[in-house]
């Protein structure tokens, strides 16, 4: 079974970037079908498509023949053009990967970075920093698709994050030059203006990236890991990733009580990944006696956890 199952992953390929919500899935199944078996897309005879997926414009295709897959893997570019969508829609496609956490997709936004930088400037730097993920095409919105390896996906975010510090502090320089002017006029207007001048409190901001499904798990089952005394924490979800912002006050006591609470959200994820096992299950026709025993499994395994 497992050896099956293991043939069948290296005869199937992941796409991303399918517009979603455009026709009736069985259609767009349908169009899937079509391209990849074109021979101008150095397609082959198609075995199965899974569409949609939990992950928006992401299909997967398996092949009746692994040596497809290297084909298709071979074309630069993937249009899926047909006459009922209204425009080509450029594909990502990469090969499919079997182990759980190893593979995923996101949608990263890079629009903050224009007017800093030329986002296809950009883009080849992302490259060139994390080979070993496949980069869709750019869009005129900012937006890339980008899939491969958890911990690639991470390093990539955290390369980002860094970079947006960055500018951030650098808007900071700027406008802590922009205050001294200003100071400088109000010494001239009176020490009344000056008292009228309050500043806000530094803050302290520390982030962590987590699996999607790792941190609804853990905000289930773990919620005390992600609260913390005179801290605030708070999580954004893209797709497989989620990124967490720890913010606290900027004195000594307020960064080290950051420190503390990231280590312990990456302690426990790390453990977590070490333990757990996620497997999507699917119904095409379920019976209400199937349902009800995966419900009640479900049920079971929530009380144990608790």
């Amino acid at each position: 079974m497992a050896t099956g199952q293991a043939a069948r992953s290296t005869r199937t390929i992941v796409i991303a970037g399918v517009p979603a919500g455009l026709l009736q899935d069985d259609v767009m199944a349908d169009i899937l079908t079509i391209h990849f078996q074109m021979s101008r897309n150095n397609g082959g005879d198609v075995e199965e498509v899974t569409y949609p997926t939990r992950n928006e414009g992401v299909a997967y295709i398996t092949f009746e023949d692994q040596g497809v897959v290297e084909r298709v893997l071979r074309k630069d570019q993937h249009l899926l053009q047909d006459k009922r969508l209204s425009r080509p829609y450029p594909l990502t496609v990469t090969r499919y990967c079997g182990k759980v956490f190893l593979c995923v997709t996101s949608t990263l936004s890079v629009a903050l970075f224009r007017g800093r930088f030329v986002l296809q400037d950009l883009v080849e730097e992302m490259k060139k920093q994390s080979p070993a993920l496949d980069f869709g095409p750019l869009q005129p919105d900012g937006q890339i698709a980008v899939q491969g390896s958890f911990s690639a996906l991470r390093k990539l975010r955290e390369f980002l994050l860094l970079k947006a510090k960055s500018l951030s502090e650098e808007d900071k320089r700027e406008e802590k030059s922009h205050q001294r002017l200003r100071r400088k006029l109000q010494e001239h207007r009176g020490a009344a203006e000056m008292r009228n001048s309050v500043q806000d409190a530094p803050r302290e901001t520390q982030v962590v990236v987590l699996d999607t499904d790792i941190y609804h798990y853990m905000r289930s089952f773990h919620p005390k890991t992600l609260q913390a005394n005179d801290v605030v924490i708070s999580a954004v979800t893209d797709g497989d990733i989620t990124t967490v912002c720890i913010e606290s006050a900027g004195s000594k006591a307020g960064a080290a009580r950051a420190s503390r609470a990231k280590r312990m959200i990456e302690n426990s994820s790390v453990e977590l990944q070490r333990v757990l096992r996620k497997e999507r299950i699917c119904f095409k026709q379920p019976s209400r006696g199937t349902s009800a025993g995966v419900f009640g499994f479900t049920e079971d395994v929530k009380r144990h956890s608790r």
